[in-house]
């Protein structure tokens, strides 16, 4: 899986926000972020010269095929489609940003699934002139479905190619409605529609004068305005434990701490801890970081957290308030995006990766599989899933893991099933 390592973003108090663009092949996602990039001035001279002189270039005289600047495998140019996710970085005054330019096509659907892991946006795309009647295409439907049971915060529907629609007011508002009745069909409760050209820059950056009719703003300032905030300062604490620290092991003062990435909560000196999954308690007595005592530490903090006791804690424990522990089993229920080309057997093992504990599980029952084209659930003889289906499943695991619902704290209610014969990712699972 791709990741951004925000230690190298730039310093200050500007909100990070996380955004994937998602919908069909052809929709325009690549060009739209390549628009993006233009218009708020992170791209460089030589970029633009490159591009123009690209010969799978695909737009008319002089003109920037903005796709190019995201679009960079040589698979993906010279058939005109994105492959791969690729991440893109800009900036504006109020806000930076982490794109992340997910494939359209059906093929490529795991790959949208490890962009829009991490998202706390989603940009879906139509194309106005394939959804002029109202009927949006099965991609739109898959990946605004996948985007909600990720639990990504904010949907925003952006209408694109308008200009080749005519500015047609009465296509924009089918496409809409239509949208609003797949939200309705799917939970999604919140999302903003909005008109745009991402080829001609209207409503991206700027307002445009082809939409006296939408009283909204442009896609760059609704963006920012939004509020990337993580809800997990407010969640009950869960710190998964990547490593012990030791020092001086010989010594009788020796130093022994606990490192790891808070994934939701708060850690502080004095609070009582569990150590799950064994239920051992224990105090607080200093959060660490590198050199620094802290006064306390939040959700997405790297710190060493140190006890006033020695108690058996490793890799893969997670430290909860002993106020406010996780449940703990070795049965669950969860939701798998099927991302292997080999499809799922219940006969097998599997890994089971879920924060920083590793362990085999087998699938105990396909329940249901999710039909995307009828937004409805199968539960006949469903028996497997393949690549791209998206089921329920009951799992029986040889640990005992933390069984935190995906709703309620990400970091802990997801997990991946491994091949143990080629370790390939074979599902991205949440715990419901």
């Amino acid at each position: 899986m791709n990741a951004i390592n925000e230690s190298f973003l730039p310093a200050g108090e500007t909100a990070v926000i996380r955004l994937i663009t998602a919908g069909s092949v052809d929709d325009g996602k690549s060009t739209l972020i390549g628009r993006l990039l233009y218009d708020s001035k992170s791209v460089y001279a030589d970029q633009l010269d490159a591009i123009a002189r690209a010969k799978y270039k695909r737009v008319a005289g002089d003109g920037i095929d903005f796709a190019l600047l995201t679009d960079g495998l040589e698979a993906e140019r010279e058939q005109g489609i994105t492959i791969d996710v690729a991440y893109r970085y800009f900036a504006t005054p109020r806000r930076k940003f982490i794109i992340a330019d997910a494939p359209g096509h059906e093929q490529y659907t795991r790959n949208m699934v490890t962009g829009a892991s991490t998202a706390d946006v989603a940009v879906i795309l139509i194309d106005a002139t394939r959804a002029a009647d109202g009927q949006l295409l099965p991609q739109t439907k898959r990946h605004s479905t996948i985007a909600r049971l990720l639990g990504i915060r904010h949907i925003v529907v952006a209408v694109n190619k308008m200009d080749l629609a005519g500015w047609d007011r009465a296509v924009f508002e089918r496409i809409r409605d239509a949208y609003a009745d797949l939200a309705r069909r799917i939970g999604i409760a919140d999302f903003q529609v909005l008109p745009v050209s991402a080829l001609n820059g209207d409503n991206v950056v700027t307002a445009s004068a082809h939409t006296p009719w939408y009283d909204g703003p442009p896609l760059l300032d609704l963006l920012q305005s939004l509020d990337p905030s993580a809800a997990g300062a407010h969640a009950p604490l869960r710190f998964p434990v990547q490593w012990v620290v030791r020092h001086d092991g010989s010594s009788a003062q020796d130093f022994r701490g606990y490192a790891g990435r808070i994934a939701s909560g708060t850690l502080r000196p004095g609070d009582e801890i569990t150590v799950q999954p064994s239920g051992t308690t224990a105090r607080v007595v200093e959060v660490r970081a590198h050199d620094r005592i802290l006064s306390g530490a939040t959700a997405g903090d790297s710190v060493i957290a140190v006890l006033d006791r020695d108690v058996d804690v490793s890799r893969g424990d997670v430290l909860s308030h002993a106020s406010a522990p996780a449940r703990v089993g070795k049965e669950l229920e969860a939701e798998l995006c099927w991302l292997d080309t080999q499809p799922l057997n219940p006969a097998r093992r599997y890994l089971l990766k879920h924060g920083t504990r590793l362990t085999t599980a087998k699938i105990r029952e396909v329940v249901t599989r999710r039909d995307i084209h009828e937004l409805r659930e199968i539960d006949r003889d469903v028996g497997t899933l393949g690549m791209n289906d998206i089921g329920k499943v009951l799992i029986a695991t040889r640990d005992p893991l933390i069984l935190d619902r995906y709703d309620d704290v990400a970091a802990t209610g997801a997990f991946i099933l491994i091949d143990e014969s080629t370790h390939q990712t074979a599902a991205a699972g949440m715990l419901r």
